[in-house]
């Protein structure tokens, strides 16, 4: 796919090296759909192969509509509406493996690529925007109005992009536990002081501190070879855990759309109501 063809995702590419790729839904508070993660796949692809893309910033499109910086999103998870792939062409829908709910492959592909990607959240990231940070981005920078959520288990699922094995090795098992069991709003601060995230700034400065940031990873500020090698070093003796952690939350996840407790959290969101659970 030829970054001309994103639909949903804006690729912007600067002399200096830097790109950045913008989530561009925001009137759905920039949820990722099967095809908007296709889309990034082909993104993280097009820098690999690009030898003048140095260094990836990644963030969310601001809705026009709102001038609120303490209401915008980087990401709000999934995006489970029937009607996200229409208009996809056959060809892209067959590419797209829709028993792939961890995304492994996108997973993968960030976590192999050795030139750096960076996080500039703005806002809200909840679900698989919280956990494809985790996964793919090397620094994660945080507007002071940003907040996390893995709201998994209460929708009767589990989360995915191999979070289950790197959250643990993150913030220790007893905490990674709760912060998925119970769902509950983890503030920009709370993520730094945990050791999730590496900053968090003033909302206007955001940006402007990602892009410094990027700046002094390639040259001439940064030896260049040396920071993807090291990546590479850092990644590479994991690659058999990842894997292993998608697999089987791809198996997990898969089993559980199958459960009387997944379909009733869906009947209880429509409703708007709390869901009934059965455990089963």
């Amino acid at each position: 796919m030829r970054i001309e063809e994103f639909k949903e995702i804006i690729y912007r590419q600067e002399d200096n090296g830097i790109v950045t790729v913008t989530l561009n839904i925001p009137k759905r508070k920039n949820a990722i759909s099967p095809y908007t993660l296709y889309e990034l796949f082909w993104a993280v692809d097009a820098m690999e192969k690009d030898e003048a893309a140095r260094v990836m910033i990644l963030t969310g499109a601001k809705d026009p509509d709102n001038d609120d910086p303490a209401k915008e999103a980087f990401c709000s998870g999934g995006y489970f509406n029937p009607n996200a792939m229409a208009g996809v062409s056959d060809e892209i829908k067959a590419d797209i493996d829709m028993t792939d709910i961890a995304q492994a492959r996108l997973t993968i592909k960030m976590w192999q690529c050795d030139k750096p990607i960076i996080a500039a959240v703005n806002g809200l990231f909840i679900g698989g925007g919280f956990t494809m940070c985790l996964a793919g981005c090397d620094l994660i920078y945080c507007s002071e109005h940003a907040w996390a959520q893995l709201p998994f288990i209460g929708l009767g699922i589990i989360p995915e992009l191999a979070s289950s094995y790197l959250l643990p090795r993150l913030i220790g098992f007893q905490r990674a536990k709760e912060i998925m069991f119970f769902g509950d709003r983890i503030p920009a601060r709370k993520l730094f002081e945990m050791g999730i995230i590496n900053k968090v700034l003033p909302h206007d400065q955001l940006m402007a501190h990602a892009r410094e940031m990027a700046l002094r990873l390639i040259p001439p500020k940064a030896a260049g070879y040396a920071v993807r090698t090291a990546k590479r070093t850092l990644h590479q003796p994991l690659i058999d855990e990842i894997t292993t952690a998608l697999n089987l939350e791809n198996k997990g996840l898969n089993d559980c759309f199958k459960t009387a407790d997944f379909m009733e959290a869906l009947m209880a969101r429509a409703e708007k109501r709390p869901p009934a659970f059965q455990g089963k």
